[in-house]
């Protein structure tokens, strides 16, 4: 795992809510609540300079989520436009509660220096 690099907390960018929608689109316990959580989510650190993962922080009020993990059980596995398999994306909650990472998991050569579309994740609940 790479470093943290602490930023000013600045909303979620538009890829970044769009993947989360995407994820928590899926029917698993807690995920109203997490999608709920978006609004008040914001960025806090990236995973290292120029990588596509990030630290989040949910803003109070909100309501928590309750899982059983600090993984939301969801594979969201990423493929290329021909079909290959690039990696997957991980959401992290603190202690099953709240928002708090966006993992870029590749298994490519190259680190991906930004989330890919929502057409090229599919989710399944685990």
């Amino acid at each position: 795992m790479s470093f943290r690099l602490p930023i000013d907390p600045r909303p979620l960018s538009v890829s970044e809510r769009a993947v989360l929608e995407h994820i928590l689109s899926a029917d698993f316990s807690g995920a109203s609540e997490l999608r709920g959580q978006l609004d008040r989510t914001e960025v806090v650190a990236l995973w290292g300079p120029g990588s596509a993962s990030v630290d989040l922080l949910v803003r109070e009020p909100v309501q928590h989520a309750v899982m059983a993990s600090e993984l939301v059980p969801v594979d969201a596995h990423v493929h290329d436009q021909s079909g290959e398999y690039l990696g997957e994306l991980l959401v992290w909650a603190d202690k099953g509660a709240t928002l708090a990472a966006l993992e870029f998991a590749w298994v490519t050569n190259e680190m991906p220096s930004s989330l890919p579309p929502v057409d090229q994740v599919l989710v399944t609940v685990r």
